[in-house]
């Protein structure tokens, strides 16, 4: 590897977080620096001597400073190849200095985006400059080290510190392959604002928080998450999450969203699907039902709530294993129970925005749509059958909808007084999924009678609304749409069963 001592550097970031001691140290190795602008200012206020750009380009920032390091004189020296003879003569033939060295952060694109700033405000952050900067000298790599982040200066005054201001090529190539992580994750960021009407048919990814599980859906499998958990979540105690951990927390909090600000709700989710549900006037109460659904699929499940848990219900999850409690907060009594055991994970869930998108790979490629985000509401419905549902009725209708919406399809959600007594989920026939809830619901000794029925997508045949009458189910709930509607419309006329279509259909594969 070959060893390279810095000798010059060039200094232009918006942010001057932890830059001190990095300056102060490159001061203390007797480097050059070259600065412009505000990051010049803040050199001198440190009273280290530095060389504005402008003395060697002998052109001053134009243009409001959208032009300062844009010169062939300040790219020469970054891009120049130091054991290249020709490349060499022409750095004194023009009188470029040789910069070994290039510390830039970009202006805050997405942040600026993130705050709701004029389009103006945006286009202002779109750094030209110092992308160019960066890119430039992570090419060079060979002979240049660039550090491209505020994140990573405290990583960069570590090696000043230990190796006195000598790198080697597997340093600055490390440093490179950051560099090119930034600039990459930027463009990324900048095409995906300027693409929103999406006319361009091209996906862009790049999240660049990124961590490693202990292993994917089986132990013999790799697993990675990559997005900002801290940002959706305060974890209170616990272990690490898992892969499945994960892919339940998304379910259980994409699932309780559709209760947001509503009555007391818990949910109780298992593999992804609601196991147990209900909504009461407290939420011990909401628990205590929702646990009643199905105990035995409970155990081991993911808990969330969509208000406070409290002491009194938190005694009661307490005597439940399961792994991951979420809730919007918890009491102080609440919590010192449940972290009475210690791989119990709990998470308050933070007021944050999901994705519009769901992406998933396919095949070769990837598969990427917009988001369900149609909720079903009394508004929606058209009652179908001569017989509408009563005001109760409706309001299971609605609960049950949601729920369903959130199951795997092909599913069938039996509900009565806003408790999930019972749902058949991921069934190749719809017939298959509603003998099963029937059987679920019969097995934990639930009456039928006066319950309701939602289904995922139309019956293009009789035979559920047949299997639910039998079964003391009195409204339904569905998409409509089949070519054969009537045939379930006709036999739900001659039993007395009201039944309402939504227009909308919820598969969920």
């Amino acid at each position: 590897m070959s060893n390279k001592t810095i000798a010059s550097a060039l200094i232009s970031v918006f942010s001057k977080d932890g830059l001190e001691p990095i300056v102060k140290k490159l001061n203390d190795l007797n480097v050059t620096i070259y600065s412009t602008g505000g990051t010049e200012k803040f050199i001198k206020d440190l009273g280290v001597n530095v060389v504005p750009v402008e003395d060697v380009t002998s052109y001053p920032s134009i243009l409001g400073g959208r032009v300062k390091t844009l010169h062939p004189k300040v790219f020469g020296g970054i891009l120049n190849r130091q054991n290249h003879e020709g490349d060499v003569a022409e750095l004194a033939e023009f009188e470029i200095p040789q910069i070994d060295l290039v510390i830039v952060d970009l202006y805050p694109f997405e942040k600026t985006v993130a705050s709701g700033a004029s389009n103006q405000d945006i286009i202002e952050k779109i750094d030209i400059g110092g992308i160019s900067l960066i890119r430039a000298a992570a090419k060079n790599y060979a002979d240049v080290t660039c550090v491209s982040s505020v994140n990573d200066y405290a990583e960069f005054l570590e090696l000043l510190e230990t190796k006195n201001g000598e790198t080697s090529e597997e340093d600055r190539k490390r440093f490179a392959t950051k560099a090119f992580n930034i600039s990459s994750h930027y463009d990324s960021a900048i095409f995906n604002y300027f693409n929103t009407d999406e006319k361009e048919t091209v996906l862009k990814i790049s999240e660049t928080k990124g961590k490693a599980l202990r292993y994917g859906e089986n132990p013999h499998q790799k697993g990675f998450f990559f997005g900002d958990f801290d940002a959706m979540f305060t974890k209170l105690h616990g272990k690490e999450l898992s892969y499945n951990n994960l892919l339940d927390v998304d379910a259980a909090v994409n699932l309780i969203l559709e209760f947001k600000d509503e009555d007391p709700t818990f949910a109780i989710l298992k593999h992804n699907n609601a196991c147990g549900f209900a909504q009461r006037d407290t939420i011990y109460k909401a628990y205590v039902d929702a646990l009643a659904g199905d105990p035995v699929s409970a155990f081991g499940g993911i808990l969330i709530s969509n208000t406070e848990i409290d002491k009194a219900t938190a005694e009661e999850i307490h005597k439940l294993f399961c792994e991951v409690v979420i809730a919007p907060s918890f009491s102080d009594d609440a919590l010192e129970i449940l972290k009475g055991k210690k791989n119990r994970i709990l998470l308050v869930l933070n007021d944050t925005e999901l994705s519009e998108k769901t992406v998933r790979t396919c095949l070769n490629g990837i598969l990427v749509q917009d988001k369900d985000n149609k909720t079903d509401s009394f508004e929606d419905l058209k009652t179908a059958t001569t017989k509408a549902p009563s005001a109760a009725e409706q309001e299971d209708l609605i609960f049950a909808s949601k729920l369903c919406k959130h199951t795997k399809s092909n599913t069938i959600v039996l509900a009565k007084n806003k408790q999930l007594l019972a749902s058949g989920t991921g069934q190749t026939s719809r017939v298959d999924a509603l003998n099963q809830a029937i059987h679920k619901a019969k097995s934990f000794n639930f009456d039928l009678e006066g319950a309701v029925m939602a289904s995922d997508a139309f019956f293009p045949f009789p035979d559920c609304v047949e299997i639910a009458d039998n079964a003391g189910i009195t409204a339904v709930i569905q998409p409509g749409g089949s070519i054969k509607d009537e045939l379930s419309i006709n036999y739900c006329n001659k039993n007395n069963i009201a039944m309402v279509f939504t227009g909308t259909r919820h598969f969920k594969h």
